[in-house]
């Protein structure tokens, strides 16, 4: 899962950003409202989930928000804001917020209120996936092949999370790279090709059937 932060104080940003690495989430923050707008209505796919400070330079969140309902895009959004009146709650979720933090707050509470936000997706998604002999449960972050659990990094079981959530799909470098790794990532390393290694060799062990395709040139894709 990969979340935007549009926060204005950098150091609670990359506060914030790192403790979500340290959940297993990719992030990435932007420090004003118009370019977390941009961010979001270029490629509104990239982003899982926003965290949107109300007070930002440029364009406040509370606009940000407007906008992106206004055009239907449709992403869960976690309002964060010093206020502490009811009005200026009501006009957030009135605006298309999903939930709203005060600050000061946990990071607790934070990472609580937005696995909520995350289970409730625009499609209902089940919490066991299953390809094939091979289930990926995304509540406990455990994987399975045979009835015998596989142990990988945060980020071999985000690619293949994505990866079962597209069976059969031939899955870009630039896919995987926009699902599992932050926006400051560099795109042109074989970080990619190294993590798909390894996680082939932990899920095809033994005498399984070989269903994690190279697609030469192209990327990658899981077989059913």
């Amino acid at each position: 899962m990969k979340i935007l932060i549009v926060e204005d104080n950098e150091a609670l940003a990359s506060g914030i950003k790192r403790g979500l690495e340290q959940e297993g989430y990719a992030a990435d923050y932007v420090l004003d409202g118009e370019s977390g707008a941009r961010r979001v209505e270029l490629s509104p796919r990239d982003y899982d989930l926003v965290i949107l400070d109300v007070m930002l330079p440029k364009k406040d969140g509370i606009s940000v928000l407007r906008d992106w309902r206004e055009v239907e895009i449709t992403i869960p959004v976690l309002m964060l804001t010093a206020k502490d009146m009811t009005e200026d709650k009501i006009k957030g979720l009135d605006s298309g917020a999903d939930d709203y933090l005060i600050k000061p707050f946990s990071f607790e509470e934070l990472t609580a209120r937005i696995r909520a936000l995350l289970r409730r997706p625009k499609e209902t998604l089940p919490k066991e996936l299953k390809v094939g002999d091979i289930t990926l449960n995304t509540t406990t972050r455990k994987v399975d092949r045979s009835g015998k659990e596989i142990p990988l990094t945060l980020k071999e079981f985000m690619v293949l999370e994505y990866l079962i959530r597209h069976p059969n799909k031939v899955i870009t470098r630039d896919e995987l790279y926009d699902h599992a790794w932050d926006f400051a990532a560099n795109a042109f390393s074989n970080t990619v090709d190294v993590h798909i290694k390894n996680l082939r060799k932990k899920i095809e062990y033994e005498n399984h059937e070989k269903i994690l395709e190279t697609i030469r040139g192209v990327g990658y894709r899981l077989k059913t």
